[in-house]
């Protein structure tokens, strides 16, 4: 029990300092020294720095990958993925600080980062860009301007944790924890809605569906 215990103040130790200093930011002294315990109980639970990194990302991405496959899986509808966009904000918010650490790092292209999550990205990418055009799937959109309008969906998905300061305020004034989620989420939604919408009443007027 003690182990397990001290397993997880560094863990939230280093959690907290990532999202706080970066990655290269932070010593292992920096999350010993907060999390309040011995430097060597760090190298007995992780080995070092990047081993603690190694975790954390595992135990960050496994549950956000089977929320996405267990989606992929379900019976293809609008509403399916509009659910699914509605669980992936609250994921994200419920883990808000490694997700801001995880957006950040990419954009600053950080190697090391960016090899440990390689394969992540690559699942996520394959499943939602499958469930993205499958919403979309009789808009007449496709092509180039799926691809480009995927990219902007992804980017929604991303805002509210590459801005943490801009979204501080926000966050703040929740009035529980799941109101910027529900909020947020049906931003995207509606985005989506207008999205099909607008397409189909051009097409309509071109005589093309």
């Amino acid at each position: 029990m003690r182990n397990a215990s001290t397993k997880q103040k560094v863990m939230d130790a280093s959690g907290y300092l990532f999202f706080t200093k970066g990655y290269h930011g932070t010593s292992v002294r920096d999350i010993a020294g907060r999390a309040k315990v011995n430097v060597s109980l760090i190298s007995y639970h992780f080995k070092n720095k990047q081993g603690l990194l190694e975790f954390l990302m595992v135990e960050y991405f496994e549950p956000y990958i089977e929320l996405l496959e267990e989606y992929a899986q379900k019976e293809d509808s609008k509403e399916s993925f509009y659910q699914l966009i509605e669980l992936i904000i609250q994921y994200k918010k419920k883990h808000y600080q490694f997700t801001c650490f995880v957006h950040r790092e990419l954009t600053l292209d950080n190697v090391l980062v960016r090899e440990m999550m390689v394969t992540y990205l690559a699942k996520e990418k394959y499943i939602l860009y499958r469930l993205f055009k499958q919403c979309l799937h009789g808009s007449g959109i496709k092509g180039t301007q799926l691809q480009y309008l995927f990219l902007q969906f992804k980017g929604m998905l991303m805002t509210p944790f590459m801005m943490p300061y801009d979204m501080r305020d926000q966050n703040v004034l929740d009035h529980s924890d799941n109101y910027f989620s529900e909020q947020y989420s049906q931003t995207i939604i509606r985005w989506f809605d207008h999205l099909i919408e607008s397409h189909k009443i051009s097409y309509k007027k071109e005589g093309i569906i």
